[in-house]
């Protein structure tokens, strides 16, 4: 049974290295969730920063009452770095230490000790992932989880900036995703999800820095997120600014649409100069500021707000 993404504002808890915050959805995001689960594919979130794209995820995992396995892709990143890590370093140290006496390190050293589950060999097998983490010679611990979440609830994977890596990554990924399954060959083992474990939900953001390729697009769900434009871009914004602060945002509801406005123009600015538009984020980020700071919120607002929303330097 497909869960249900609530039409009003949802509080969002820290998870992981996430912060506490609030996400509503709108009916594009919640079909676009329902269309990925049901064919059981990845979705892949493609929009400006500041969309909201990464923190759908966390929205999708708080709504089902899931486990968040988030992880943020680099250049360097490779796909099995989402299923295991070998700590080479480690395996090094202890083979330094194996003829020290009393150094407790076993002879043998099995390279199987040394290779911590990474995000999919958690979400596909948790029962499996424990064992592996407890079999490791340095500390390895399990994900934070949510109270009362059991293996059986799921999980939601979120696959930060893909475009970030080289082709390889994605398309690396697509025998795991597809089959719920990957190999591990240091440990001369096969991962793959038991019946009594179902399917993560796997969410993808790109911001569209790198052309993925055709053969990993075809096998995901695309969702595009776009901030609306002129009067409607200022309602959204003020309606998000309320939603996320609150009594503070009632009472000072001036400030909220004078920081609308300023975007507005500052992100017209930026499009005629070729520039960084500012986005959601950076309304966000501004309003906190000035929660924050204090005083008289409008004459903060005329100080504070070029810090926030102008990123790059004019020619």
């Amino acid at each position: 049974m497909l869960p249900e993404y609530p039409p009003a504002g949802l509080q969002l808890p820290a998870m992981a290295s996430w912060p506490a915050s609030m996400h509503l959805f709108d009916e594009l995001q919640r079909n676009a969730l329902r269309a990925a689960e049901a064919a059981g594919r990845p979705l892949l979130v493609r929009g400006d920063p500041g969309t909201g794209k990464s923190q759908l995820a966390h929205a999708a995992a708080v709504a089902a009452g899931r486990l968040f396995l988030p992880f943020v892709v680099d250049s360097r990143t490779e796909a099995s770095d989402l299923m295991w890590r070998y700590d080479a370093v480690a395996r090094l140290a202890d083979a330094h230490l194996s003829g020290v006496p009393g150094a407790g390190v076993p002879t043998g050293l099995d390279a199987r000790h040394y290779i911590q589950p990474g995000p999919l060999w958690w979400a596909f097998n948790w029962a499996g992932a424990l064992r592996q983490a407890a079999s490791l010679r340095s500390a390895a611990h399990a994900p934070g989880q949510p109270q009362g979440w059991t293996a059986d609830k799921g999980c939601v994977i979120l696959i930060d900036e893909i475009d970030k890596a080289e082709a390889e990554l994605p398309n690396g990924l697509l025998e795991a995703l597809g089959n719920g399954r990957f190999a591990v060959p240091l440990a001369d083992c096969v991962v793959e999800r038991p019946p009594s474990q179902p399917a993560p939900l796997v969410i993808i953001t790109t911001n569209d820095e790198r052309e993925l390729p055709a053969a990993f697009l075809r096998r995901c769900m695309v969702l595009t997120l776009k901030l609306p434009q002129g009067g409607e871009l200022h309602r959204f914004l003020v309606e998000r600014g309320e939603l996320h602060f609150g009594l503070w945002a009632q009472q000072h509801r001036p400030v909220l649409e004078q920081a609308a406005q300023d975007l507005l123009d500052d992100r017209e600015h930026a499009a005629q100069a070729g520039l960084y538009k500012p986005g959601m984020a950076e309304y966000l980020d501004l309003l906190r500021a000035l929660q924050q700071v204090g005083g008289d919120a409008m004459e903060q607002l005329r100080q504070l707000s070029q810090f926030a929303y102008r990123k790059q330097p004019e020619a």
